[in-house]
């Protein structure tokens, strides 16, 4: 059986590294706070403490955005599972194909389920559909991988923008009283050679190396988030929980989302590893646990601050392993990992830059989750049954062959 690299291992008296360009400003709920400019400032950012309790009330409705997602469907789901309404946007109800899976659960919970019109670049649209809402989670931002086209458009400006439209709705709506934001592992950290010196990376870590024509997508989620701090320090009336999920893996609600993680386990259908695998390392979660980490963050009165939802850290080598020990061996399986200098030979055909095989491939990956698992009373699916379910599901879905 796979030793996969659990989370839980970190020992904070054993960890002195810091990122030497940026601190973390904590101030006391009921505290004056210091007003902060539209954009966040790189090297500071304001999280609370949070000392206060937030009670959500279980019969107002929960605003979901990006409602037709991966990890959005999840979460819509176990809100009706749990009794809630829900209202999630998307960007056209009417649309024929791609939100059948949400038609199907408002028909399993009448009247508890409900889409309305938005989108990330059009101010004030999420106002509506907010109105009476106590909670809201915040999920929409584009999760693209590999070669863009134009980063700033099609990751940045969304997600940066999205956030900002979504937060000056919520500053309109005086019944919201707490914002949940999906960010990502990849706020809390570049490069996996940003883990050098240290032991694992904590929740008060911030990527700071990432920029944006180096690890675009990070960037994105990083600026998102400084973005939502900001707005939430610039306020007193509700408060902000974030969720760092890291690759998330496991069954899909819908063949029609398109995500990163698809692109990822593309590449053990694809021949793209066929001689072998980088030796690249990544933080692992499945989408089931990162819906509930995000239904936990909001509805836990004393929940604050930032929690990681991973559930270890595996390779793709690893990966290659699980897989095969599940269906058996195929070609399209890794069996070895490549050395570094033919990863880096061959990356621009693969959508990957040199810079990122120099700073990623070969560098070891850990994160602690311990905070999520005690304040949010969460345990994490084992990597290993998440990445064979999502196997599975593409099998059943005609997404990878039977053998």
């Amino acid at each position: 059986m796979l030793r996969y690299r659990g989370d839980n291992v970190f020992d904070p008296s054993k960890s002195t590294a810091r990122f030497p360009d940026f601190a973390v400003t904590t101030y006391r709920e009921g505290s004056s706070r210091s007003s902060v400019g539209d954009a966040p400032a790189r090297n500071q950012t304001t999280i609370p403490i949070g000392e206060n309790m937030t009670e959500i009330d279980p019969n107002a409705p929960v605003l979901v955005t990006g409602g037709s997602g991966y990890l959005a469907s999840w979460i819509v789901r176990y809100l009706l599972e749990d009794g809630r309404t829900v209202r999630a946007t998307v960007r056209d109800p009417r649309k024929p194909k791609g939100l059948e899976h949400l038609h199907t659960l408002a028909e399993q919970h009448p009247g508890r389920l409900t889409l309305h019109p938005a989108d990330l670049l059009d101010e004030g649209s999420f106002t509506e559909a907010m109105a009476g809402c106590e909670l809201v989670i915040h999920t929409a931002s584009p999760f693209l991988m590999g070669k863009l086209d134009d980063p700033r458009e099609q990751l940045i400006r969304p997600a940066l923008e999205g956030t900002r439209n979504v937060l000056n709705s919520v500053n309109r709506t005086d019944s919201v009283k707490r914002v949940v934001l999906t960010s990502s592992v990849v706020a809390i950290y570049g490069d996996n050679i940003d883990m050098r010196g240290r032991e694992c990376f904590t929740d008060a870590d911030w990527n700071t190396t990432s920029t944006d024509s180096h690890q675009e997508y990070s960037y994105s989620k990083t600026v998102a988030e400084r973005q939502a701090w900001a707005m939430c320090a610039a306020q007193d009336r509700w408060d902000l929980v974030t969720v760092h999920p890291g690759l998330v893996f496991g069954p899909s609600l819908t063949t029609s989302s398109a995500s990163g993680t698809m692109t990822t386990i593309g590449h053990f259908t694809d021949g793209s590893m066929t001689f072998g695998a980088p030796a690249l390392e990544m933080g692992v979660v499945d989408v089931r646990d990162a819906a509930r980490t995000h239904i936990a963050a909001g509805f836990t009165p004393t929940a604050h601050g930032r929690y990681i939802a991973t559930s270890g850290t595996v390779s793709l080598l690893d990966m290659g392993r699980i897989l095969r020990g599940a269906f058996g061996r195929r070609r399209t399986f890794p069996t070895r990992e490549l050395p570094k200098v033919l990863v880096k030979i061959g990356a621009p055909a693969v959508g990957m830059t040199r810079k990122y095989v120099e700073l990623n491939v070969g560098w070891p990956l850990r994160f602690d989750n311990s905070r999520t698992r005690a304040e949010l009373d969460l345990d994490f699916i084992p990597p290993e049954k998440t990445i064979v379910d999502h196997f599975q599901q593409m099998i059943d879905d005609g997404l990878a062959s039977v053998s």
